[in-house]
């Protein structure tokens, strides 16, 4: 399963959608959102619709998070001057989040201005997680925290990305990027991708399908921003992969390969690779194997601790191969992956470490 991309998988017929009600969270966890002058309005509603609306979906006791807005004056003009934003707390409240979220805005080769660009350095040297949303990356390689590292932006600013900040590993073809302790996403939309991985991460799969269901929005989506760059429209445009997709998540516990794969689509497997390159930035195999290792996560929350059932149930095949599958993609073993976000387990205060990209049923 390739990072930083997406993945859709079926819902196993046994339980409820609705989270565990055992799970309670130790404490809400704080994020701020800066809004700065120029940001790009929708990527803040994004910030406060995933992290700062009720979500009695859940079913827990008491909020996750918590979101402040926080602005460098008194009065912020969003961009385009859509409006004004007023009567919001000053840069200091960033000081006390556990998560800082830096939006984007259009005039990106405009440096930010000092107070905003300490407030970004003194929350990570404290140990705080800070992500960018579309070019908010910008600030981020501006406040030095991308030095040396992964990062991403949205691709029509790519270039200029890489003029300004040539330290910076920049990754211009995927939705986003986990660096652990600091993340960035590819575009506006590609924040919600990032969001749900937060989610994710903090979370487990269950919890953040629960919420991409709320959204209406695919928990894990496929391949990364390069099919969304601009390039002439094909003479004959491949068909859609959707309905062998759908079909292959029905199945995932049989014994499919991709020539299985391709027969069914009625093409080659030469031409089946060319279309899942192309329409989701990945191959049918690791599509295929992610999409069981996405399950197999989700079995384990639900409760299932046999893991030759998990195994044959998700198509993995053995426990052995599940164990390095699982360990692989998200860094834990079945058992740790299974008190973590198993049934019965508290829900931990949101620790910086990495969890697999799941997509909603």
């Amino acid at each position: 399963m390739p990072q930083e991309s997406s993945h859709q998988r079926p819902q196993p017929a046994q339980r409820s959608h609705r989270a565990h009600r055992a799970r309670r969270p130790l404490r809400t966890h704080r994020v701020a959102v800066i809004v700065d002058e120029g940001t790009n309005p929708f990527e803040v509603g994004v910030a406060t619709e995933l992290f700062g609306l009720p979500r009695p979906e859940l079913d827990v006791q008491g909020p996750l998070y918590e979101v402040t807005l926080c602005t460098p004056g008194r009065g912020v003009r969003m961009n385009h001057g859509f409006f004004t934003l007023t009567g919001v707390p000053g840069l200091e409240a960033a000081d006390e989040a556990d998560t800082l979220v830096v939006p984007g805005r259009p005039d990106n080769v405009v440096p930010r201005g000092a107070d905003v660009l300490d407030a970004i350095r003194r929350t990570h040297a404290r140990g705080a997680r800070v992500i960018s949303f579309c070019t908010g990356s910008f600030a981020l390689a501006e406040a030095g925290l991308l030095d040396g590292r992964r990062a991403t932006t949205h691709w029509m600013w790519a270039d200029v990305f890489r003029e300004l900040h040539p330290q910076v590993l920049l990754e211009p073809d995927v939705l986003f990027v986990d660096e652990g302790d600091v993340l960035t996403a590819a575009g506006s939309a590609a924040a919600l991708d990032l969001g749900l991985h937060v989610w994710r991460r903090d979370h487990g799969a269950e919890l953040a399908a629960a919420v991409s269901r709320r959204l209406v929005f695919a928990a894990h989506r496929d391949g990364g921003q390069r099919q969304f760059v601009e390039r002439p429209v094909p003479e004959v445009p491949d068909e859609s992969l959707g309905p062998l997709l759908a079909w292959a998540q029905q199945r995932l516990g049989e014994p499919l390969t991709v020539a299985d794969l391709a027969a069914r689509a009625a093409v080659s497997p030469a031409t089946l690779h060319r279309r899942f390159r192309s329409q989701l930035g990945t191959t049918p195999l690791a599509w295929l194997t992610g999409e069981r290792v996405a399950l197999a996560c989700r079995l384990i929350e639900r409760g299932e601790e046999r893991l030759d059932v998990v195994a044959a149930r998700s198509g993995l095949g053995t426990a052995a191969n599940l164990r390095a599958r699982l360990r692989r993609e998200t860094g834990l073993s079945p058992s740790d992956y299974r008190r973590r976000f198993g049934p019965r387990s508290p829900l931990p205060p949101s620790p910086l470490l990495a969890t697999p990209l799941l997509p909603s049923p």
